[in-house]
């Protein structure tokens, strides 16, 4: 497969996982703005989408202050937020246009839909519940797409490149979010297991789709170690690092066993995995949770450099 080809197949699923991602996370702030016990910064949910998303920066040389409206329009619509959904789906579209043959007809179809429909909303009349029912259907797309490439792509160098894609994104927001929630989220004077501390956890837990999963496993009220342990730790739970370095490897060694070579990439996906399966989350909140969360960043990026160096250039 030339570089190219396969450059366009893993960027065109991150940023259809970055959407949906992104998506979640308004979510998550509209929910987290509405709760009746607020904390004495009125728009601290609002500024932790910010972080989370990484482009705190980009919204600071727009506007001189944070706020609801202001946010959901540069995280959702804004042509000048280079990751905004509405330019998320601009270029997962247009790396699909770049390889639309190795892509099934399903995969484009939706791609396609999804952008011809997004180009006929009127961004600038979106009341709350307008702007509820568009973050349900960018998740609605997010998992079309993800279904149809599970579904219906031949298990070949392009679906590994594909799902590479997604899981080195899922990983990354993973690490964020829970980064940002332990953090920068609560307030300092606030207590850990509170009712605030309670119903922040739980929004985020339903943001990922993960709250029905926590009660499964854990079989009681929410707490912060066992959250931490599940977004991390347990490769069962689809969003966990854990689950997603188990992905990396697995479409990593595809791919190394249809080139016949193993490479820095595989090497370095391993070595983190490896990290992951003989940790545990006591030691990692004695050592700092934010501290390991902002290290799986840096590490999952320098894995994507190389992964890049390796198969993308």
């Amino acid at each position: 497969m030339l570089s190219r080809t396969a450059d366009s197949l893993y960027w065109f699923s991150r940023y259809v996982e970055r959407a949906d991602y992104l998506a979640r996370m308004l979510e998550a702030a509209m929910r987290l703005s509405s709760l009746p016990i607020r904390r004495e910064d009125a728009e601290s949910e609002w500024a932790s989408a910010l972080a989370t998303a990484g482009c705190m920066a980009d919204f600071e040389s727009l506007y001189d202050r944070v706020s609801p409206a202001k946010v959901t329009r540069f995280l959702a619509f804004s042509k000048r937020n280079p990751t905004s959904i509405r330019n998320c789906l601009r270029i997962a579209r247009r790396n699909a246009r770049q390889v639309r043959t190795a892509l099934t007809a399903e995969m484009w179809d939706t791609i396609n839909s999804a952008w011809l429909e997004l180009n006929r909303l009127d961004f600038d009349n979106m009341d709350a519940s307008a702007m509820a029912r568009f973050l349900e259907w960018v998740k609605e797309i997010s998992l079309r797409i993800d279904g149809s490439g599970y579904r219906t792509m031949l298990r070949n160098d392009a679906y590994s490149f594909a799902r590479l894609g997604i899981f080195l994104e899922r990983a990354d927001n993973t690490a964020r979010i829970l980064d940002v929630k332990y953090h920068v989220l609560l307030p300092e004077n606030v207590e850990v297991g509170g009712g605030l501390d309670y119903s922040q956890w739980a929004a985020i837990l339903r943001a990922v789709s993960a709250l029905t999963a926590y009660h499964h496993v854990y079989h009681e009220s929410l707490k912060p170690l066992r959250i931490a342990d599940l977004m991390l730790l347990n490769d069962k739970m689809p969003r966990s690092l854990a689950s997603c370095y188990r992905a990396i490897c697995a479409n990593l060694d595809s791919l190394a066993g249809t080139y016949g070579k193993q490479g820095e990439a595989q090497r370095l996906a391993r070595s983190m995995r490896n990290r992951l399966d003989n940790a545990r989350i006591e030691q990692i909140f004695e050592s700092g949770l934010h501290e390991f969360c902002e290290n799986a960043i840096k590490d999952n990026g320098r894995l994507g450099a190389v992964i890049a160096e390796q198969y993308l250039v």
